[in-house]
């Protein structure tokens, strides 16, 4: 019995027996003057009792004469049961499914998965009906993350992360509920190696990209949604020394580094907090990076600039927080600069667009373009562009694009234009392309 096809309704009953079941036992200890259970054992009772109540199912239909199940179904029913007492219910399944990038549900009859491999298909749907939809999500959002989001009428639109996906669902301002999750396996390591050998990006960007890191640029990612903007930020905060702090900084935690203790054992993650029903508590990305500022970060991450935070960021930049990383939405190399600019002159200081470009130019290095490229039922992900920021001239921010695109759309070394801040990099081994021994 697949759980995508499993009768949700029976689902529904047996888990209502297990709720009924745990509240007798709970209840049952506590007459008896034994200790409450910690998290870690009120989860295995759970687990417990959806083994017992599916085996009293299967028991009650073989006395009736109505059926019986075979030993896979049982254990579908359990699994299924795990799902919605502590897991993320019916859409359990999709989100461990190792070839799945992206989950869209438009209403609870329309759901389509978009595969690593580049195809897009329409599967059976995971819940019974929108309110069941909107009521997994609902629990979902009051329970992940660091701290708990309303979704209702009065906040139609959530974002937050299960494990290292990251859910956006919206309501009320659509005809039905709409869920968007876009997965990020925390498992799966992502190095500059894994990047060349997958396609992304050559040897000599990679070896760039190590030198700018280990030399602590400032570099900020842009690119389209599921471009691979957070891949190469993981990537390249794998280059970084395991003996620094670093702290990061997102609207909902997905970026996972501090999973990996052997690369990443001093971090701190943060996450940005929304107010509560009294509009109160409210803590934005922008005041947990003035935040940063006491705790000794060697580097803050930001991992997605969306707003005014952008100008903070660049102060931090300026001010000697050097290596920072961040990604931002842009559509082509040259519009990561007019989006961090749009930003940055809509924050409440009202900066004018000469001073952004001036930040701009002293507080970043270089900035990535990576693009996504469909077709055929086959993608592929590249860096497409690295531009070096080389100063400015009143409103008008001087770049140089130091890797190009090539045939490919790979972005290759353009040999003719030189890298400002190559002493920096040969500083920590860098040797640019086409350069003479007399540097080694």
């Amino acid at each position: 019995m697949d759980i995508r096809g499993t009768d949700h309704s029976l689902l529904r009953r047996l888990q209502v027996q297990v709720g009924d079941r745990l509240e007798q036992s709970l209840q049952a200890r506590s007459l008896q003057g034994q200790p409450a259970l910690s998290a870690e054992d009120t989860d295995a009772l759970k687990a417990d009792l959806a083994h017992q109540v599916v085996d009293d199912y299967a028991r009650d239909l073989a006395e009736r004469g109505v059926g019986t199940l075979s030993w896979e179904e049982s254990q579908d029913l359990v699994q299924g049961l795990k799902n919605r007492l502590y897991g993320a219910g019916s859409l359990a399944d999709l989100l461990r499914d190792e070839s799945i990038e992206e989950i869209d549900i438009n209403g609870w009859q329309n759901v389509f998965v978009d595969y690593s491999s580049g195809v897009r298909t329409r599967v059976a749907p995971v819940y019974e009906s929108n309110e069941e939809l909107i009521e997994h999500i609902q629990t979902l959002a009051a329970h992940e993350g660091l701290s708990g989001r309303a979704f209702d009428s009065a906040n139609p639109h959530v974002n937050f992360r299960v494990g290292s996906a990251r859910v956006q669902a919206v309501m009320a301002v659509t005809t039905a509920p709409v869920v968007s999750i876009r997965l990020h396996h925390r498992h799966m390591r992502y190095s500059l190696k894994d990047l060349v050998a997958g396609g992304t990006i050559d040897q000599p960007l990679a070896d760039f990209f190590s030198a700018a890191v280990r030399a602590k640029r400032n570099i900020i990612i842009g690119g389209e949604t599921s471009a691979g903007k957070t891949v190469l930020l993981r990537a390249l905060a794998a280059e970084i020394e395991p003996d620094e702090r670093l702290i990061t900084i997102e609207r909902a935690l997905e970026l996972g580094l501090e999973d990996d203790e052997d690369t990443h054992p001093d971090i701190v993650p943060m996450e940005e907090r929304l107010p509560n029903a009294e509009g109160e508590g409210a803590v934005p990305m922008r005041e947990l990076l003035m935040v940063t500022k006491r705790m000794r970060p060697d580097r803050v991450i930001v991992g997605e600039v969306l707003g005014d935070e952008i100008l903070v960021m660049l102060n931090a930049m300026m001010n000697g927080n050097d290596g920072s990383l961040s990604t931002i939405h842009a559509n082509s190399s040259e519009g990561i600069v007019e989006n961090i600019v749009s930003y940055a002159i809509q924050a409440p200081e009202r900066l004018p667009r000469a001073g952004a470009i001036s930040m701009i130019a002293n507080g970043l290095d270089f900035l990535v373009f990576v693009k996504r490229f469909r077709g055929g039922g086959q993608q592929r992900r590249v860096v497409h562009s690295v531009r070096e920021v080389v100063g400015y001239d009143g409103e008008l921010l001087k770049t140089n694009e130091i890797f190009k695109p090539g045939p490919t759309g790979m972005a290759v070394r353009d040999l003719p234009v030189g890298i400002n801040r190559i002493e920096a990099l040969r500083e920590v081994g860098y040797r640019d392309q086409g350069e003479t021994d007399r540097w080694a």
